[in-house]
């Protein structure tokens, strides 16, 4: 199989959360790296996403306190949706987010009316 390794910047103008994490991060400018296979049974070229990488930087010496985490490339997606929602004003608090999910884990969301992000959105905000 081919694989190819992308590389992008994305801005998030908004605190946010991302699926499996427990952490809201803070609004910036994040390098997301993703892992594509070329998928071979098509006449054209298609590349399926198997995982990025978004590498979060902290502090004055951010090189050295980076951390870097492995998303599924369908969360990211959706947390740049959700911050593009927020920016129109309609989208829930990161804090809010995370509040609902630990209750849908609980099973305590009956009855609970909860927004969940299209899992497509936007294509991510990209600055070299």
């Amino acid at each position: 199989m081919t694989t190819r390794t992308t590389e992008k910047t994305v801005t998030f103008a908004h605190p946010f959360v991302l699926g499996g994490f427990d952490e809201v991060l803070p609004a910036g400018d994040y390098r997301v790296e993703t892992d594509e296979e070329l998928v071979q049974s098509l006449s054209f070229p298609v590349f399926h996403r198997l995982r990025s990488v978004i590498y979060l930087q902290r502090g004055i010496n951010a090189q050295r306190n980076a951390r870097v985490l492995t998303i599924d490339p369908s969360e990211l997606d959706a947390a740049i949706a959700r911050d593009q929602a927020a920016a129109e004003g309609k989208a829930q608090h990161p804090s809010q987010v995370k509040k609902d999910r630990v209750a849908i884990a609980r099973g305590e969301n009956e009855g609970m009316a909860l927004k969940v992000p299209p899992e497509t959105g936007p294509a991510p905000v990209e600055t070299s």
